[in-house]
């Protein structure tokens, strides 16, 4: 399995002068350790713009700086190359582009103004959309792979499912914190025990993208209600997933509190959409 990535994700200063931002860098940083983590095999797209324009560019729009005949051969040319390298290994897991970029945005791209529309406009990028057929997220997206799961884990059925439920998310390419790993998971531990997990799990949600919360039962667990106002105090998002039809209220599945901080779902392939998972890519494109 491999996916196709643009190449100023693996060397950003191949992007123009000045747009790079430490939260950019971060994010390219991440999506290659993503890959490397689950095995999947980097094949660098060619850059068309520094082809066309130079390393030590301005930033500009498409409509600016690229809408010329010989930039359209050229982006063409190097279509064609991708394509043999296609037919050889045949078809990615996804592209990984970079919004906003005139050439390889994904949701989207500074095309240019002009009477049909904003500088600033949904779609793909001129290059990324000579590959339509091939499913394709932002490198921000992709980046954010690590996920804590915050759920009851005081009964043999509460820890079955966690480990089902973390071994679905691991083959789905999300690395998953689980707490009932900690250790101890008797009633006779000390206190010092006691305080090393809490520190542990507070430790460890600091060091995630987002907090996979399971909110089953008449009410939900208060450990995992704690860990999903922490997370929602530190900006972490939160998607909870609630299979128990039982519903709280007209208007709620669970706890306001709980549901007005976190995005609810209701089954797990909701729970895959909303972490938009790449294998949903791939599984929607066959």
């Amino acid at each position: 399995m491999y996916v196709l990535v643009c190449p100023c994700i693996l060397d950003p200063s191949l992007r123009a002068q000045g747009i790079t931002r430490e939260s950019d860098l971060q994010a390219f940083r991440r999506a290659s350790e993503r890959c490397r983590t689950f095995g999947l095999e980097i094949v660098p797209l060619p850059c068309p713009e520094t082809l066309y324009l130079g390393k030590d560019r301005e930033p500009g729009t498409f409509l600016e700086r690229l809408d010329t005949k010989d930039f359209s051969s050229l982006a063409e040319r190097l279509e064609e190359e991708v394509r043999k390298i296609i037919g050889t290994m045949g078809p990615p897991l996804c592209i990984i582009g970079v919004n906003s970029s005139p050439t390889c945005g994904v949701d989207t791209t500074y095309y240019g103004a002009d009477n049909k529309g904003p500088s600033k406009r949904k779609g793909r990028g001129v290059f990324l959309n000579l590959f339509s057929d091939i499913p394709a997220l932002d490198v921000m997206t992709f980046s954010r792979y690590r996920v804590y799961l915050a759920a009851p884990l005081f009964s043999s059925a509460e820890r079955r499912f966690n480990v089902w439920l973390s071994d679905l998310l691991h083959d789905h390419l999300f690395e998953v914190y689980l707490p009932q790993d900690a250790g101890d998971d008797g009633c006779h531990r000390g206190r010092e025990a006691q305080r090393d997990i809490f520190a542990m799990h507070c430790d460890a949600m600091t060091r995630v993208d987002t907090v996979v919360a399971v909110i089953d039962g008449a009410d939900a667990d208060s450990g995992t209600s704690w860990e999903m106002g922490y997370a929602f105090a530190k900006n972490i998002p939160v998607i909870a997933i609630r299979t128990d039809f039982r519903r709280a209220g007209v208007h709620e599945h669970v706890n306001l509190m709980l549901e007005q901080s976190s995005c609810v779902v209701n089954t797990e392939e909701e729970l895959l959409k909303a972490l938009q998972s790449p294998l949903l890519l791939e599984q929607q494109k066959q």
